[in-house]
């Protein structure tokens, strides 16, 4: 990567192929020009290794280093459980090309879910933990887990939300002002009978998005009743798409909010089964990790991952210079994405 004195505002507006005027307006967030050429100028920026003097100057208030004297070595804990799943290979496109700038690597590991506490230290010996930076703690792993890796002695960043008196920083995308996104989008469309679908338990991540759908209905005056919406896992697929549809024919929602990206497809096919088509029949919001290549088009709120896993590694570099300043907690909150799975309510459907 190139040095910043050796690399212009010129030479990227010759590298972006727009002019001068615009690069220079996309990098100080002025308005007046689309995200997509916003998000075009900042990649070959940091692609060329062009940065302004203002962040040069938080580099340097922060005492970021922006060219370390030794690369820096860090590891990315993930469970066997999600190990494959888009989202972790969001986290870890962002925290990759976040090191790569300068010049640090990141290596990924992967912990069991179900693991009894007293493996969990041979497991970290075997990983050689206590040898690198800095660890990178993912969602979706164990709760003794994560509790054993938040007690090493070296730099950590959560990318999900921290528990109670969590001593770590944390960085996550929004989900709580997701779903609130999702439900004021619905009413503003006219719909009022909401069906919530997703597994409430298990994770911090989960049980926010209830929390925050029924934050959202109530500030609007409406009453959620648990028993009306799907908030258990699938379980067995059979049992559970049965009660889906029971509930939707007995229920009778006009808007369906999917918050869990791997409930769609079944709610899809559940909307098939008793004969209503999205969105004539039944609207619908999804928390989708990416677009979906199946429904591109999908409503939904866009949900920074890929953003989160970058913002966690510009995170780790700034605990390991500033060990001393209290923990962070960040959020990265994403636009929503009008598409085209939600019509307005003119009557009563079902």
């Amino acid at each position: 990567m190139r040095k910043k004195k050796s690399v212009t505002l010129q030479e990227l507006s010759r590298q972006s192929g727009l002019s001068v005027h615009t690069v220079s307006k996309a990098l100080r967030g002025l308005p007046g020009m689309s995200e997509e050429t916003r998000n075009h100028v900042h990649k070959v920026a940091q692609e060329i290794g062009y940065r302004t003097k203002d962040q040069e100057r938080v580099h340097a208030v922060e005492r970021i280093p922006l060219h370390p004297r030794k690369p820096f070595r860090f590891k990315m804990v993930i469970s066997d459980k999600a190990q494959t799943s888009d989202m972790i290979l969001l986290i870890l496109s962002g925290v990759q090309e976040k090191l790569a700038e300068y010049g640090h690597s990141i290596e990924t590991v992967t912990i069991p879910y179900h693991l009894e506490s007293d493996t969990l230290q041979n497991w970290s010996k075997l990983h050689q933990l206590e040898y690198c930076d800095g660890v990178f703690i993912t969602p979706m792993v164990g709760k003794k887990q994560e509790e054993h890796l938040l007690r090493h002695p070296i730099p950590r960043i959560l990318i999900n939300f921290p528990g109670p008196a969590a001593t770590v920083d944390s960085v996550v995308w929004d989900v709580g002002t997701a779903i609130h996104q999702s439900v004021r989008h619905l009413l503003a469309k006219g719909h009022t009978q909401i069906m919530y679908v997703g597994n409430i338990s298990i994770h911090r991540g989960f049980i926010l998005r209830w929390q925050s759908f029924v934050t959202a209905m109530t500030a609007a005056g409406i009453h959620v009743d648990p028993k009306h919406h799907m908030t258990e896992g699938l379980g067995g697929q059979e049992n559970w798409m049965a009660q889906l549809n029971g509930k939707l024919l007995q229920f009778q929602p006009s808007a369906i909010l999917v918050a869990l990206s791997q409930d769609l497809v079944w709610v899809y096919n559940a909307c098939s089964q008793i004969g209503k088509q999205i969105p004539q029949d039944m609207s619908l919001i999804s928390l989708e990790n990416a677009e979906n290549a199946f429904v591109p088009e999908l409503s939904r709120p866009l949900l920074l991952i890929k953003e989160a896993g970058n913002r966690a590694a510009a995170r780790m570099l700034w605990r390991m210079a500033n060990p001393h300043l209290p923990y962070e907690h960040i959020l990265l909150q994403g636009h929503f994405y009008d598409g085209s799975t939600v019509q307005a309510r003119k009557s009563r459907i079902l």
